[in-house]
């Protein structure tokens, strides 16, 4: 019997140790689960290209920005309530204070929104049902937290935004020219978002394209745009080919006048050209009869023999020619 109260004093001893070691490893494991709860409520990390505000009951104390530009840094200093925000382009890990501090990410990546398809109305009264889609981005947390508060707020005023100022666009193109003119087109949607980057300044955003991915025609206007297209395009080429024949004509007038001068210019230089041979001749003819006016009279002789004789030609001479005088030796 006392071998066997030994035994269970010794099993006792070694549940109450058991029992100690397990109590002081949950006590740490509480320890230790508090203290990664107490961490990950204090601290918070910003990654590259994103953005943050830090606010404590309602205000914002903090904000963390992809780079401090001088409209950002004005937004703040033109407006008291702002001055005391701490303003970072610092990423990585942040502290903040427990359950106190209040933490909103933004990124600050393109975004891109598609607008529902709505109809427009263009200068010439054609209905036409435009889908396009905006690509824009955070550029200011405070102000875009402040009036647009998250994407989906903002995807709503872009809305209306893009709608009004293209519709606006467009009511001062005709149909045929927005659906035919791409370069119109573009330049139209540039203009747009010059335009819509006024209005949205002041909400933290930036719009940095404008596509059209579709232009659809109501049945009722399509056959009507589509024909006028042609008649314009059958216009346009017979204008070229007016063109073409008035560029032809005034090339070939410009080549005979060219031929006509130098036919003229030639036939002048020919004519002096003769005048001048003519006088050598003569001159020449001249010496030969001085020289020896009875040998130039019997060579002059001999050509006009030459000029008006054939081999089967048949003359009668007067003895009293001057010819005979040379045949006969008279």
């Amino acid at each position: 019997m006392i071998i066997n109260i030994k035994k269970l004093n010794t099993i006792e001893t070694g549940k109450n140790i058991d029992q100690k070691i397990n109590k002081s490893s949950l006590v740490t494991i509480i320890f230790i689960l508090l203290g990664l709860i107490i961490f990950s409520a204090s601290t918070f990390t910003v990654e590259e290209f994103n953005g943050a505000t830090v606010t404590r009951f309602g205000k914002v104390t903090k904000l963390i920005v992809n780079e401090k530009t001088p409209e950002i840094m004005d937004s703040i200093q033109d407006n008291s309530k702002y001055q005391n925000i701490k303003v970072t382009d610092k990423k990585g890990l942040f502290f903040k204070v427990p359950f106190i501090d209040s933490v909103t990410k933004y990124s600050s990546k393109l975004l891109t929104y598609d607008t529902s398809a709505r109809e427009v109305t263009t200068k010439d009264k054609k209905k036409l049902i435009l889908d396009n889609n905006a690509q824009w981005q955070i550029v200011n947390p405070l102000l875009f937290r402040i009036s647009m508060g998250n994407e989906t707020n903002a995807h709503t005023r872009l809305d209306d935004i893009l709608y009004s100022k293209i519709n606006e666009k467009i009511g001062q193109t005709e149909a045929h020219v927005l659906i035919s003119d791409k370069d119109y087109t573009s330049n139209m949607l540039d203009e747009c978002v010059t335009d819509i980057n006024k209005s949205v300044s002041s909400y933290g955003i930036k719009v940095v394209d404008i596509k059209i991915k579709r232009t659809d025609l109501p049945s009722e206007n399509s056959e009507n745009i589509f024909n006028r297209m042609k008649t314009e395009r059958e216009q346009k080429a017979k204008e070229y080919r007016s063109e073409g024949k008035e560029e032809a004509q005034k090339i070939r007038s410009e080549a005979d006048k060219e031929a006509k001068i130098l036919e003229a210019k030639a036939y002048a230089e020919a004519e002096t050209i003769k005048g001048e041979g003519d006088a050598e001749a003569t001159h020449i003819y001249n010496l030969a009869y001085n020289q020896d006016p009875e040998f130039y009279e019997f060579y002059r002789t001999l050509q006009t023999y030459k000029k008006t004789l054939s081999s089967k030609t048949k003359i009668i001479i007067d003895s009293n020619s001057p010819f005979a005088k040379y045949l006969f030796g008279q």
